[in-house]
């Protein structure tokens, strides 16, 4: 096959696939299956991500946390064992042999202040978690309307090309045979190539909007792209149920929980843990005599550092302090976010309805330009004016159409629904 023929089958190809695309549709067609839905591909994302499985490894520390805090002892224990004889003196048949237990005593509220701080620790990678499925959501919902406008624009110039071609050869047609003059004809010629080169730019454009979405998801994009409905404040048939808390507030909450326990753990830990020993002797002092045994026991208490104390103390608390501000930051910024949102859901609506009234005026336009020119009542010029009004007519609702979809996506992640 030729190169020249390459692009006619590129085109070809895009108007079949894209017809049901905005700027060429009414509306959105809705999702085929499961691949049409934004949930299926998140969680494709999601087994993808780094962060995810980082986190798999933080939940795994948690635990282990919580069965250390759970434990009899703040550490593990220890075990000596030693043995004592003459032989390279006076070798009377000294013997002596120690076997020593140790292990780490509690201090009082230390234990159950590590058990607070471990179950806070595992609350907060679980919250987490949660947090970066919806930051991820975030970019999949960007990616997917990207890929949506980078179609959408990409059949309108392969509209653009074929109405463009089939409108020169009608106008060379003409020209051969005398109904139209040349400047016509190089006019058509113009008006084609510049739909080819618009043509070109778009598809360029969608190739790399579907390399984002691969690099993200890791297979190749849906032929079909739903549309979301927007969150509501109650459970509906059409709507999804907004989380009562949003899951980065809950993830900032979690992490100034745990920054609290952590405080309290310093409060309790004033100094090291305590030492208790299980002393087990067994002896004789020279041959003639026989084995004598005997059990000891010793409490080792550390003294309490002050200057110790009050740094972890200091640490912690200026640890908590940071996690309380931040918590206060995320509350306001989600506020703002759903604001604005709400306030961009409202203008795409409003520009939306205005696209579909000036492509409806356009596309009337349109028709009876093309046939006064079929008809030889107008001249080329002005068909190509009232077209290129009609394109940009369809451009714009297509944009418009995408811009709700995506606004209403928007919206949805602001107050933190998953797809």
């Amino acid at each position: 096959m030729t190169s020249m023929h390459r692009p006619l089958r590129r085109v070809a190809y895009l108007l079949v696939v894209m017809l049901s695309l905005p700027g060429l549709a009414a509306s959105l067609p809705p999702p085929q299956g499961r691949e049409g839905h934004l949930a299926f591909w998140l969680e494709q994302a999601w087994l993808r991500n780094p962060q995810a499985k980082a986190l798999d490894a933080r939940e795994g520390e948690a635990r282990a946390a919580q069965d250390l805090a759970a434990g009899l002892t703040p550490e593990p224990g220890s075990v000596s064992v030693g043995a004592l004889n003459d032989q390279l003196n006076s070798n009377r048949g000294k013997r002596e042999l120690a076997v020593e237990l140790n292990a780490y005593l509690w201090l009082p509220g230390q234990k159950a202040a590590r058990e607070a701080e471990a179950e806070s620790r595992f609350d907060e990678v679980g919250a987490r978690r949660a947090a970066l499925r919806l930051q991820l959501a975030g970019e999949l919902r960007e990616a997917w309307w990207t890929l949506a406008a980078a179609r959408n624009a990409a059949s309108l110039a392969a509209h653009r090309l074929e109405t463009a071609r089939a409108l020169a050869s009608e106008v060379r047609r003409r020209y051969q045979a005398g109904d139209l003059s040349r400047i016509d004809a190089n006019l058509a010629e113009m008006e084609m190539q510049a739909g080819e080169a618009e043509w070109i730019d778009a598809d360029s454009a969608l190739l790399q909007a579907e390399h984002a979405f691969r690099v993200l998801t890791g297979t190749p994009a849906p032929a079909s792209i739903g549309a979301e409905v927007p969150a509501t404040t109650g459970r509906s048939k059409a709507g999804e149920q907004v989380p009562t808390i949003h899951p980065q507030l809950t993830a900032a909450a979690a992490a100034s929980r745990s920054a609290r326990a952590r405080v309290k753990v310093a409060e309790e830990s004033r100094r090291a843990a305590p030492e208790l020993s299980l002393l087990g002797l067994r002896e004789r002092a020279d041959f003639s005599e026989a084995y004598s045994d005997s059990v000891g026991i010793r409490l080792k208490i550390p003294f309490s550092s002050g200057a110790l104390v009050r740094r972890e103390s200091s640490a912690a608390q200026a640890e908590a302090d940071q996690s309380d501000a931040e918590m206060q930051r995320v509350e306001q910024r989600i506020e703002l976010d759903v604001a604005r949102a709400r306030q961009a859901l409202q203008a795409a609506e409003r520009q939306y309805t205005l696209a579909e009234q000036r492509r409806t005026l356009s596309t009337d336009s349109l028709r009876l330009a093309e046939k006064s020119f079929a008809l030889g009542e107008a001249d080329l010029a002005t068909l190509l004016r009232i077209r290129a009004a009609a394109y940009d007519a369809d451009t714009f609702l297509g944009r418009q159409q995408i811009a709700r979809a995506a606004a209403i996506s928007r919206l949805n992640q602001t107050l933190g629904v998953l797809p």
